[in-house]
């Protein structure tokens, strides 16, 4: 079994606050190229942390590509509570990461900071690799976990970056 951990920036990172912007088919085309590739190299489990934005749309493409490839998809949320107090619309999203072949809460709700260190450590210790959407230029909350992917031995992190999306965009 191989699984690896998709995450990276969310959409207000990115400055992305509709779905109907034009960067998404960007992003989810080369979501599609890399899962494709996973695939192919066996991977049969993808796991999310229910996240907006970059998570949300490699969510959207993995259930897509799941009625052509044997693979599953997990969520693993930090905490019960997740999204509670999202808006409607983000409400349903938050439901797609619930409709996935296993899902689990790390903690019932949040207490105290060592929860946060404690989630990541367990996911980059439960996966056999990440693929981060995510530049270090750039830098936002998800430095946390990056830190702790590029401190584990024999952790392959495979990087979407602003350069890899140019390419992509590009070739288009």
């Amino acid at each position: 079994m191989t699984s690896i951990l998709v995450t990276g920036y969310k959409s207000f990172e990115l400055g992305i606050f509709q779905e109907k912007d034009e960067r998404i088919k960007v992003i989810k085309k080369a979501i599609r190229h890399d899962f494709i590739r996973y695939f192919d190299e066996g991977v049969d489990w993808l796991i999310f942390m229910g996240n907006l934005g970059f998570e949300y749309w490699a969510l959207q493409v993995a259930k897509e590509l799941q009625e052509e490839y044997d693979f599953n998809i997990a969520t693993i949320f930090t905490f019960a509570n997740h999204g509670h107090n999202w808006n409607e619309t983000n409400q349903i999203k938050l439901s797609e990461f619930k409709q996935v072949d296993f899902v689990k809460y790390s903690y019932q709700e949040y207490e105290n900071p060592s929860q946060f260190r404690n989630y990541n450590q367990f996911l980059v210790d439960n996966t056999d690799g990440a693929y981060l959407f995510y530049d270090p230029e750039n830098e936002t909350n998800l430095k946390y976990l990056a830190q702790v992917m590029q401190e584990k031995d024999d952790y392959p992190i495979q990087f979407l970056t602003f350069d890899r999306l140019n390419e992509f965009l590009e070739d288009w």
